[in-house]
């Protein structure tokens, strides 16, 4: 019933306060939250010596913990106990869940946060996955291509058993945003941006630059080390108020759907203390249609006015809230 009462609702508000969809010239693709791997780059390889995280009993080799079908779990006593697709895949192509949204859920900034996310959405965006109705604005981006061959090579069963495992799991601080004019110069590494060396600072611009808190730590998939989100100066009461308000027309309120404390509201998922470089793909990938289905198409209207500038802004500010 709460997701027909958005729908209507977002139907009422699109039309009066936004108006008919209005398709903006086509912006650049903002490769910063579409992070794509340089050509050539090729993994350490591996001296054989066991790894160890703070915090942790464990120890895994660098083979260990580059294992698609073997999650390497830190922490154990940190989460309940995972589903067998979940922990270890299925071979030959159904990955171990885990391993790319982490054993807690909190995931990484190349895919996504799943801690708390209703079950339901998760199955309909695997079957939208396996559908083509969602796809990625950045054809090479391997992440989204992995999901779309685990979507149509995973069966109902484990997609429910996933699905069910990540819903339960509680959100909690993942990402640390700090606003800043200037910020480390970055290049792709993993699928995302990590601080070049020699540490150099160069502007912000329009951007949002995602990176780890502790580079060593994400490279060992340590699901205790989380991220950190440089924005624009002065984004984050910007993304509130096109959040809250819907900036004078150009959106409508977030809290519509999403709920008041952006959390989440029914069926429908919460966006508080998510990936910004997520969130505004999500944005991008809708306004230019490369992500339809039933919960995309309620969200086409919302994104038809923004630019990525505003898009930015709005992940900005959702990033900074306590999920």
């Amino acid at each position: 019933m709460k997701v027909d009462v958005c729908a209507l609702a977002l139907t009422f508000v699109g039309v009066i306060a936004v108006g008919a969809p209005v398709r903006a010239a086509d912006s650049p693709l903002p490769a910063w939250a579409y992070p794509v791997n340089p050509s050539g780059l090729q993994p350490a390889p591996d001296d054989g010596i066991p790894r160890r995280v703070p915090g942790s009993a464990a120890a895994f080799t660098l083979t260990q913990i580059r294992d698609l079908f073997k999650v390497p779990d830190w922490h154990p006593d940190d989460h309940p106990p995972m589903p067998e697709i979940v922990a270890n895949g299925r071979k030959p192509g159904v990955f171990a869940c885990g391993y790319c949204h982490l054993p807690n859920g909190l995931g990484r900034p190349e895919n996504s946060s799943l801690a708390g996310v209703p079950a339901e959405y998760i199955v309909q965006q695997l079957a939208d996955f396996k559908s083509g109705a969602r796809r990625s604005s950045e054809p090479d981006s391997l992440p989204i291509n992995f999901m779309i061959a685990v979507a149509k090579a995973a069966t109902d069963a484990e997609v429910k058993a996933a699905a069910e495992y990540f819903s339960a799991l509680k959100p909690r601080p993942w990402i640390r945003v700090v606003e800043a004019a200037m910020v480390p110069r970055t290049h792709v590494a993993g699928w995302m941006l990590v601080a070049s060396e020699p540490v150099e600072l160069e502007p912000i611009g329009q951007r949002i630059i995602e990176m780890p808190e502790d580079l060593e730590r994400t490279e060992l998939r340590d699901a205790a080390s989380g991220f950190v989100a440089y924005v624009p100066v002065g984004s984050i009461e910007k993304g509130e108020a096109l959040v809250t308000t819907g900036g004078g027309g150009k959106t409508i309120s977030c809290s519509i759907c999403h709920g008041p404390d952006l959390r989440g509201l029914g069926l429908v998922p919460g966006l508080a203390g998510r990936s910004p470089s997520y969130i505004v793909r999500q944005l991008y990938d809708i306004k230019h249609g490369v992500r339809n289905g039933p919960w995309a198409a309620l969200m086409q209207t919302v994104v038809a006015r923004l630019s990525v500038e505003d898009m930015v802004a709005i992940a900005a500010y959702t990033a900074s809230r306590a999920p």
